[in-house]
């Protein structure tokens, strides 16, 4: 279990749902607010994006440096962005991308981190972050099991045991037969932690069926427009569509129940009108044995049960 702005995540609460503006917002912070009221709209509990310094992030000469630049928001962006989210009263998160992009989001006292598929192999940020005691949220995208062992350890090496492992599929978007649900069962298996989704499929199913299986968070891109240029948009919810995920991530939750076979209470009528009482198939005298040929079952179930009798 770990806590979120005193949101408690794991076995037995409602799923957290995190809307990934990440780059969405085109380098526009006024297209970036308005993503926050979307996700808000929509009813996730956190909007997250993606801090990154492109000289940093990519090497001089890289084609990469090129697309991601017109992407990077600045120090007095992500303050603004973080008041606008806790002003919708959703978590401000961002998952950082290089050493200074850390210190930024520190700075700025973000509630959690968000550890991108790509830097789980990146084991000196991994301690960087955990050291810090603060919840971490770690996709584990194009990982084998032997490598998020190894992301674990280095984690809980620093003291660190807030760890919610996402189980992910690094394509965008990514095909519904790749998306290997399973594998986030199996991570819990392995590592005992909480785990999750971080969902790249162009369907809501996808996300519905991880909480069915015990996902305690989902990650969602949100958009406003499937067409705008840019690397994620594609493989991103428009709002209504996002709206509808988490209605019914909340409906399955609410059909999961606590487990207990027990009559409910809608039930209740529907007993009365379906079971069976015993009637008499004829005028039975006082004192008179009463055999077994003498009773019918029959409705209502209102008197005695046909049970008396087996």
């Amino acid at each position: 279990m770990i806590t979120i702005n005193g949101r408690k995540i794991g076995p037995g609460e409602p799923c957290y749902i995190v809307a990934e503006v990440g780059v969405n917002h085109q380098g526009d912070i006024r297209l970036a607010r308005k993503l926050i009221d979307a996700a808000a709209l929509a009813g996730a509990n956190a909007v997250k994006f993606q801090t990154f310094s492109v000289e940093h992030l990519v090497a001089a000469g890289h084609p990469q440096r090129e697309l991601l630049a017109p992407l990077a928001l600045t120090a007095a962006d992500f303050m603004q962005l973080k008041a606008a989210a806790q002003g919708r009263g959703l978590a401000f998160l961002s998952t950082p991308f290089d050493p200074p992009s850390v210190a930024l989001l520190w700075r700025l006292k973000v509630p959690a981190w968000k550890i991108a598929s790509g830097e789980l192999t990146n084991l000196p940020m991994l301690e960087e972050i955990a050291v810090k005691g603060q919840p971490m949220l770690v996709s584990t995208g194009m990982a084998t099991l032997a490598e998020v062992e190894r992301a674990v350890e280095v984690i809980e090496a620093a003291a660190n045991r807030q760890i919610v492992l996402l189980s992910c599929t690094s394509s965008y978007p990514t095909p519904v037969d790749e998306v290997n649900l399973r594998a986030m069962v199996t991570l819990h298996k392995a590592f005992g932690y909480p785990v999750g989704l971080s969902d790249h499929s162009l369907i809501i199913e996808v996300a519905v069926a991880a909480v069915a299986l015990g996902a305690c968070v989902v990650e969602k891109h949100l958009t406003l427009d499937h067409n705008l240029p840019g690397p994620d948009h594609q493989a991103s919810l428009e709002p209504p569509q996002f709206t509808s995920m988490v209605q019914a991530i909340r409906n399955v939750e609410a059909a999961l129940g606590d487990g207990r076979k027990r009559p409910m209470p809608s039930e209740l009528p529907t007993r009365e009108v379906a079971r069976k009482s015993l009637v008499a198939a004829r005028d039975i005298r006082q004192g008179e044995v009463i055999t077994q040929e003498m009773v019918l079952m029959q409705r209502p179930g209102t008197g005695l049960p046909p049970e008396v009798v087996a």
